[in-house]
């Protein structure tokens, strides 16, 4: 079917997926089916739906299709990193994740040299201009060496206002996330320079109060950047920047569902008070993603990956947790079966969040007809057995 498809042009062959489970805006319908044209969907319907000029019918009864996930944050995977400033390296981690159902993602850096990120985000900034990436994300080096985690402490600094146009600048169009403290000196200022060149401004890795905090979203902050790890534990005296985020509503926060980031209970608290429509389910995977247990880099660290956790192996941050080795379509099938989220909130955290977030929202993160054709088809047991993207073939269900 991929070979056959006209992408990018309406008026193509007719492929329709028929008889699945489908999870629509609306919610789940069952035994309907999705009309594929070029790279866009022509129609959704319900099992009433008249399938019209069908072309080419794929039988996907007893399975679930889902839109394509879209990753706000991701730094690696298949062994590569978007750190490495090496483009096929970098095309290699989002062919990982593609496999795994992430349509669209965008690349996380790691904390480094204002010149060395510049010229990661010149190869990134080129793959986003291909179509590959859907943007950059800065993590770091704006951030406090109290919550570093894994970036290297002696090359932080503060947000100075003159140092984050840079990196804005460096990404040609393309930045369209950067995570600050904003307790820093130049914090605020940053924040609001963020929001005014329309890149999203994230409170992460922050050691911020919870008055700071307000005042970070009152500048323009907008994300939490995997809300709870790299920050303050919630007090009953010093709420700090955990409660702000997750009370006001024009915060999305970002949450890594892997069952070792966060206690499932904290993440039933998340999905309660901040509601489903503000929760951003992330990977923050590292090299290891797709990968086995070993030795990685990430950016100028080594990753020890051991039961598929990393830590760092030296120096001064050794032992702490290093991003994950997370997929997004095992942080699905956990939410549906661990977690016990109805699907259709799944899929907000997986796709229509993220991509309202990055502003892709009208091309792909639900299923509705003009919209990409991004999709992932799961079986029974929500494990990944087809991948579709702009109505390509990345991952072919069994006979077809």
């Amino acid at each position: 079917m991929a070979q056959q498809q006209s992408a990018g042009r309406p008026g193509g062959l007719r492929t329709t997926l028929a008889g699945a489970r489908i999870a629509r805006p609306s919610g789940v319908v069952d035994g309907g089916r999705i009309t594929v044209e070029g790279d866009r969907i022509a129609d959704v319907a319900g099992r009433e739906g008249d399938p019209g000029t069908a072309g080419t019918v794929v039988d996907l009864t007893g399975h679930l299709i889902v839109p394509g996930f879209v990753d706000v944050h991701v730094h690696g995977g298949g062994g590569g990193s978007f750190s490495s400033a090496d483009p096929e390296e970098c095309l290699t981690v989002a062919a990982t994740h593609r496999r795994h159902g992430t349509t669209s993602m965008v690349a996380s850096t790691v904390t480094g040299d204002l010149d060395e990120l510049g010229r990661q985000a010149a190869v990134l900034a080129e793959l986003v201009q291909q179509g590959d990436l859907a943007g950059i994300h800065f993590e770091g080096p704006f951030i406090s060496p109290h919550r570093c985690g894994a970036h290297q402490p002696e090359l932080l600094r503060d947000p100075d206002p003159a140092d984050v146009r840079k990196l804005v600048d460096a990404a040609r169009g393309t930045a369209r996330m950067m995570t600050i403290a904003p307790e820093l000196p130049g914090g605020l200022e940053s924040v609001r320079l963020l929001a005014d060149a329309g890149v999203i401004a994230a409170v992460g890795h922050t050691d911020s109060t919870y008055d700071a905090t307000r005042d970070a979203i009152d500048a323009g902050a907008t994300v939490a950047t995997h809300l709870f790890n790299a920050m303050p534990a919630l007090g009953h005296r010093a709420p700090g920047p955990v409660l702000a985020l997750l009370e006001d509503e024009r915060v999305t926060v970002e949450l890594i569902n892997d069952g070792t980031h966060l206690h499932p209970a904290i993440l039933e608290m998340a999905f309660r008070d901040a509601g489903a429509g503000r929760v951003a389910f992330i990977t923050d995977a590292m090299g290891a993603a797709g990968m086995t247990d070993g030795m990685y880099p990430l950016g100028p660290m080594r990753v020890e990956v051991k039961d598929g956790v990393a830590r760092i192996s030296e120096g001064p941050t050794a032992g702490s947790i290093a991003g994950s080795t997370l997929t997004l379509d095992r942080a699905f099938r956990r939410a549906v079966t661990v977690d016990r989220l109805p699907v259709e909130h799944a899929v907000q955290a997986l796709s229509a969040n993220p991509a309202r977030l990055l502003g892709i929202d009208d091309r792909t993160g639900s299923l509705e007809a003009g919209k990409d054709a991004d999709l992932v088809v799961l079986d029974a047991a929500y494990e990944v057995v087809g991948v579709m993207r702009r109505g390509a073939w990345v991952v072919r269900p069994a006979g077809i």
